[in-house]
């Protein structure tokens, strides 16, 4: 009579071996998620400030492209102030008038707004007023375009085609220097110098 072979189990050799191989696969596995994780989450860095430098520089554009000759008011009502102002002396880089203010919500308002640019801390800013002859009583609403920003330089061409560093260059008139005030630049080169990005150029036609 033939003995039946008894169930053979796992040895401790092979049960140890078992959890080695286990916890080898499973580090293997754990190191590749969070690579892919963190992947992700520069990949999602990175996008986000591509996003911020092309709506900075595509709304730096779009008001240039949209310049109107229509000077205004100072705040305190006793000067008018160019069309377009660029003044080194200034903590401003460019103040301007802009067309095509779209009003989806129908208020009652023109299509023109004055907008400043300014930059404050590595920060650019862009500023905005509800009216164009605006006075003290009318604070500026303000957005931050940009982040990590070294430097914004700009330039204006003007009709001879000479690079001018401030706007509107000053015109000998009857009575000496005048500073013209409708006038518009031929085109506007803007130079952005970034952190982490390097310098960035665009070169605007104005719409004469």
């Amino acid at each position: 009579m033939s003995r039946r072979p008894r169930d053979r189990g796992f040895t401790l050799i092979e049960v140890l071996i078992s959890v080695f191989l286990l916890s080898v696969l499973s580090t293997f596995a754990y190191a590749t998620l969070n690579y892919v994780r963190r992947s992700r989450e520069v990949t999602s860095v990175a996008f986000e400030r591509m996003r911020s430098i092309e709506l900075a520089v595509h709304t730096l554009t779009s008001d240039f492209q949209q310049l109107e000759p229509r000077p205004v008011r100072d705040l305190l009502g006793e000067s008018v102030v160019p069309a377009i102002l660029a003044d080194q002396r200034t903590t401003n880089l460019v103040t301007l008038t802009r067309g095509g203010w779209p009003n989806p919500a129908g208020l009652p308002r023109g299509t023109l707004q004055r907008v400043n640019y300014r930059l404050d801390n590595g920060i650019l800013i862009r500023e905005y007023q509800t009216v164009l002859d605006a006075t003290l009583a009318n604070a500026p609403f303000k957005r931050e375009l940009l982040k990590d920003v070294v430097k914004i330089s700009i330039r204006y061409l003007d009709s001879s085609h000479v690079w001018q560093e401030q706007w509107p260059p000053l015109a000998a008139g009857p009575t000496g220097p005048t500073l013209p005030l409708r006038m518009r630049p031929v085109a506007v080169e803007i130079v952005i110098e970034l952190k982490d990005a390097g310098k960035l150029t665009r070169l605007v036609e104005v719409p004469s």
